[in-house]
C-alpha cells in the first residue's frame, strides 16, 4: 500500500503530459486537465487517510534501502499538506475555466499548474535533502512561466524579481547541502538525525543551520527576505495567484519545520530563538505593509507575509501546543489565503478592477459573494469561531505558557491590524456605493448565457473552500486532534526515523 505514496507526484505529471497532448483543442485541455486534477485530489485524500489509520508511512523508490536510496515519508504533517494541496489544485483548475483566456491556455497554463503541484507534493513527500532541492527546482521553473505567461510589464517586472531572489534562495540551499553532506555523509533527513550528533564541531553545525533557515526563509517569505513576495504575486492571472498564496511560501515553512525539529535540534537557545525574532519582525511588518495599500490583491500579498509569521512563531516555541498551533495555522491559512484570493478575481470581474477605489456596491449587487469574502476575511483575522480564532488561540496561549508576553501581546495586536486591512476591504469595495462605471457593469453583467456560466465556474469552488472554512471553525475537535499527532511526531523524531531506517 505504501507504494501510492507516488500517486501525488505521479499523477499532476501525468496531467500536465495530457493535457500537452490536447493542446490544439480548449474544451479538451480543460477537460483533462479537470480530470487528472479530481484524480489527485482522490489520491491525496487516500494518502491522508492512510496515514491517519497506520501511522508514519515510507517507501524506498525501486527498493534501494535507506539512507541510500530515494526515500518518500509521508507522516501527519506531510499528509495533511498534502490533502490541502489537492484540494486548493481542484479549486483553482475549476477557478481557471471562468478566467484563463485562449491565449494563456496555448502558452502552457495547464502543463505548468500540474507540474507545480507535483514539485509541491514531492517537496512535500521526499525523505532526502538532495530531492528537496530538487523539487524546489521543479517548483521554481513552473512558477516563474506561470508567473510571466501575460508578458506584461508588471509580470515580467515580478517575475524577474521573484526568480532573481528565488536563485539566490537555491545558491545558499546548495551551499548548505555542500557542507552538511561533507560534515555528516548523508543527506536523508532520517540520517541526518542521527548523524549530526557525530559532527565534533557544533559551532559549524550551527552555521550551516543559519544557512538554510536563510535559504528556507526566502522560500518562506519570512523577515527580512520577503521582498519578493509582494511585487509579484499580484501581477499574474488570478488563478496562478491563489495557487501560489496558498502552497509555494507554506512549502518553505513546511521545509523549516521539517530541518528545525528534525535536523537541527542540538542549538534550540540560538536558532530557535532566531525565528522566534524573525517570526514577530514577519508578523509586524508584514501587516503593517497590508494596511499602506489600497490594491485588493497586493493587501492579500503581504498578509501573507504576517500569517507565516504565526506559523514560524508556533516552530520557535517548540512546544506540543505551539506545534499543533502552527501545523493547524498551516491548514486554516492555506484554504483561506487562496479562497481569498479567488474572491478578489470574482470582484474584479464583477465590478471590473482590483483598485479598492474603483470597486464598491458589491453587498447590494453581489449579496452571496460578500457572504463568501467575510467567511475567509474574518477567518484570517481570527474573528470567532470561524478557523483562524482557534489558531491564534493556540499561538498565543503557547507564547503566554513559555513566558514571552510581549510575543503574544505582538501576535495579538496583529490579528487586529487584519481586522483593519480587511474592513478596509469590506468598506471600499462590497459596503460603500459603486462608481458608474461599476454600476453600468453591474446592470449589464449577466445578459448572457456565457457570463452566467463563467460565474458558476467561479464561484462554486470559492463557496466549497468557505464551507471547509466553516467547517473547520464550528468543529475544530477533529483537525486540532490531527494537527496534535503531527505535533506529536514532530517533537518525536525517532517515530520518523523508525519508519525510514527500521531503527530508533
Amino acid at each position: 500500500m505504501n507504494a501510492m505514496l507516488v500517486l501525488p507526484i505521479i499523477l499532476p505529471f501525468a496531467a500536465a503530459a495530457a493535457s500537452l497532448l490536447v493542446k490544439g483543442n480548449v474544451w479538451w485541455q480543460q477537460t483533462v486537465s479537470l480530470l487528472g486534477s479530481v484524480l489527485h485530489f482522490g489520491a491525496c485524500l487516500w494518502l491522508f487517510f492512510h496515514v491517519c489509520q497506520i501511522g508514519v508511512a515510507a517507501l524506498q523508490v525501486a527498493d534501494w534501502p535507506a539512507p541510500f536510496g530515494i526515500t518518500l515519508v509521508a507522516d501527519h504533517l506531510s499528509a495533511i499538506l498534502v490533502a490541502v494541496t489537492g484540494t486548493l489544485s481542484l479549486a483553482a483548475m475549476a477557478y481557471a475555466r471562468a478566467e484563463i483566456s485562449t491565449d494563456l491556455l496555448s502558452a502552457g497554463f495547464h502543463p505548468l499548474m500540474h507540474i507545480l503541484i507535483g514539485g509541491v507534493c514531492g517537496a512535500f513527500l521526499t525523505g532526502d535533502l538532495f530531492n528537496l532541492y530538487v523539487w524546489f527546482e521543479v517548483m521554481l521553473m513552473a512558477s516563474f512561466g506561470l508567473l510571466v505567461m501575460g508578458q506584461e510589464k508588471a509580470q515580467l517586472d515580478g517575475g524577474v524579481k521573484y526568480v532573481m531572489i528565488n536563485l539566490f534562495s537555491t545558491l545558499l540551499f546548495i551551499s548548505g547541502l555542500g557542507l552538511l553532506y561533507g560534515m555528516t555523509g548523508t543527506l536523508n533527513m532520517a540520517d541526518l538525525h542521527m548523524a549530526v550528533r557525530n559532527v565534533p564541531d557544533k559551532a559549524l553545525l550551527t552555521a550551516v543551520a543559519a544557512i538554510f533557515m536563510a535559504a528556507f526563509g526566502i522560500k518562506a517569505g519570512i523577515f527580512p527576505l520577503f521582498f519578493w513576495l509582494p511585487v509579484s504575486y499580484h501581477t499574474p492571472p488570478v488563478a496562478v495567484s491563489a495557487i501560489l498564496a496558498g502552497l509555494l511560501t507554506k512549502v518553505g515553512v513546511y521545509a523549516l519545520i521539517r530541518m528545525f525539529t528534525l535536523v537541527f535540534t542540538l542549538n534550540v537557545a540560538y536558532t530557535h530563538g532566531l525565528l522566534l525574532v524573525a517570526a514577530v519582525l514577519t508578523m509586524v511588518t508584514g501587516v503593517l505593509g497590508a494596511a499602506a495599500f489600497n490594491e485588493f490583491r497586493r493587501i492579500l500579498s503581504f498578509h501573507i507575509i504576517s500569517q507565516v509569521g504565526y506559523m514560524v512563531l508556533g516552530l520557535a516555541l517548540l512546544t506540543p501546543l505551539a506545534l499543533t498551533g502552527a501545523v493547524f495555522y498551516l491548514l486554516h491559512h492555506m484554504i483561506v489565503k487562496a479562497n481569498l484570493f479567488m474572491i478578489s478575481g470574482a470582484s474584479r470581474g464583477a465590478a471590473g478592477s482590483f483598485e479598492l477605489s474603483n470597486l464598491g456596491g458589491l453587498y447590494r449587487n453581489r449579496g452571496f459573494l460578500s457572504f463568501l469574502f467575510f467567511v475567509p476575511a474574518f477567518s484570517l483575522a481570527g474573528f470567532p469561531p470561524l478557523s483562524g480564532f482557534w489558531a491564534k488561540m493556540m499561538l498565543i496561549k503557547a507564547s503566554l505558557a513559555g513566558g514571552f508576553y510581549f510575543v503574544a501581546a505582538a501576535a495579538a495586536m496583529v490579528g487586529l491590524l487584519t481586522v483593519y486591512s480587511m474592513s478596509k476591504i469590506w468598506g471600499e469595495a462590497f459596503w460603500k456605493p459603486a462608481p458608474e462605471d461599476a454600476e453600468l457593469r453591474f446592470s449589464g453583467r449577466m445578459a448572457q448565457e456565457q457570463d452566467i456560466s463563467r460565474e458558476i465556474w467561479m464561484l462554486v469552488p470559492i463557496a466549497i473552500l468557505a464551507l471547509v472554512t466553516i467547517v473547520i471553525g464550528l468543529i475544530p475537535a477533529p483537525f486540532v486532534k490531527i494537527a496534535g499527532e503531527a505535533a506529536h511526531e514532530l517533537l518525536h523524531p525517532q517515530i520518523y526515523v523508525k519508519a525510514v531506517l527500521g531503527r530508533g
